[in-house]
């Protein structure tokens, strides 16, 4: 396990009397540590193609539209007859995050979901497999004989992109391939609103039974919210599942307003942590926000400057340590608030992915405090049952990181770890 952030080696584990601990020989690692998260597995697959061909198969230029199987089949034979296709990149929300965090901390995540029974080198299959980090571990994934999801980004002469999604049998996933002692086993389970969206489809019950699991055993459940359309078709059953199940929302502006009503991203935080502990929420140009609760008596002031926004003074206690409110006695508030990092890439190269990013990010950072604690239960950071390694503030900054370093790729997932030193980031950064 590494530790989130840059930090010293003193912080990794601050030490006091009533420990007995060699630090100098501990083993990062030895401690079994992981995540695990539910997803549909999907594969993106990228094509420069006439217009000819949009025409051949259907397709509305320019436009985003479901295919069935016997089409994408089809369309995917031709891609490969014609050699056509310039990237097949493992893609799914969740599948994006538990890759990071495994490129983060450089330690094991669990990921359910379905894989295609049979699989060629060179298919869409193979490419999702090769795109995904070796610490992200795939031995509970349900075979299926058919195809996983698919979406094709067809890109024409023009330089117009036509989107054709396939689901294929991402949904597939069943209830029985849950296994309940790898989840209570987890530092976190992380979750979709996708999966959430037709209750008739396995993979619906099946992310009811892993939240049902995790939730009774104290795992921290991570939810990201998918699209803003998505939030308004289900917000009532929404709503109902984070209060019942999630530790964790993870969000963007829309998607918050969806949910709450609310624009202002500050007073749609405040509104969420009424159904939850925690909130993450990604707000473009304007950085992002990480909110939840705090005992009032173990509260810490900002050494940062004061600010107002929708709510006034909004971070002064952004120095403190996030608590689940049911452990706390005197519950309070605290936001947390970071403009983008460098003030944004100089060259945006990608927006997928980047709210994916900073959810990895947070997650490293609950899974680095179970790790600790594991470790050094009798340490002081532990006199409470904290939900995180670090403050408000420090995970908001790390987080901030994360997405920039997302932001400046093509890709969603990142191919290497945060560097090790960076001459353009101040000690002070990691620091304050």
């Amino acid at each position: 396990m590494k530790f989130p952030g840059r930090r010293k080696i003193k912080h990794y584990f601050p030490v006091n009397a009533d420990n007995r601990f060699d630090r100098e020989s501990t083993t990062f690692g030895h401690v079994n540590t992981y995540v695990c998260g539910i997803d549909q597995n999907m594969v993106d697959i990228y094509a420069h193609v006439d217009d000819s061909v949009l025409a051949d198969f259907g397709l509305t230029k320019a436009a985003s539209q479901w295919v069935d199987n016997d089409t994408a089949n089809r369309l995917y034979s031709f891609l490969q007859q014609s050699g056509t296709i310039d990237s097949q990149y493992a893609g799914g929300t969740i599948g994006n995050t538990l890759h990071n965090y495994s490129i983060l901390a450089d330690d094991r995540s669990v990921q359910f979901g379905v894989m295609s029974q049979n699989i060629r080198v060179g298919d869409y299959a193979y490419g999702y497999l090769c795109n995904t980090s070796s610490k992200v571990d795939m031995a509970y994934l349900q075979p299926v004989e058919g195809a996983i999801g698919r979406c094709y980004t067809l890109i024409t002469p023009d330089g117009e992109r036509t989107f054709a999604i396939s689901p294929g049998s991402m949904n597939d996933l069943s209830h029985t391939f849950i296994p309940e002692q790898v989840i209570t086993g987890s530092s976190a389970l992380v979750l979709c609103a996708y999966t959430l969206g037709d209750d008739s489809l396995p993979i619906y019950h099946a992310t009811l039974k892993a939240a049902k699991v995790a939730s009774d055993h104290g795992i921290p459940v991570a939810l990201t919210l998918g699209t803003s359309m998505l939030v308004e078709n289900i917000r009532e059953p929404l709503k109902q599942f984070i209060r019942d199940h999630v530790t964790l929302v993870a969000m963007n502006e829309e998607e918050a307003q969806a949910l709450t009503g609310a624009a202002d991203p500050l007073l749609a935080c405040e509104a969420v942590l009424d159904l939850a502990d925690m909130t993450l929420l990604t707000a473009g140009p304007e950085g992002l926000y990480l909110c939840g609760y705090t005992e009032m008596a173990l509260a810490r002031e900002t050494d940062n400057p004061i600010r107002s926004a929708g709510i006034s003074d909004f971070n002064r206690f952004e120095f403190s340590r996030p608590l689940r409110r049911a452990d706390c006695d005197e519950p309070m508030k605290v936001y947390s608030h970071i403009s983008p990092y460098m003030g944004g890439p100089e060259r945006i190269r990608n927006t997928n992915g980047a709210g994916d990013g900073a959810l990895s990010a947070v997650i490293h950072d609950i899974a680095a405090n179970h790790f600790h604690r594991e470790v050094l239960p009798t340490s002081g950071k532990h006199e409470r049952s904290w939900l995180t390694y670090s403050s408000f503030s420090q995970v908001c900054k790390y987080a901030n990181r994360v997405s920039y370093e997302v932001l400046a790729q093509s890709s969603p997932r990142l191919s290497r770890a945060l560097p090790e030193r960076e001459d353009s980031l101040e000690e002070s950064y990691w620091e304050r």
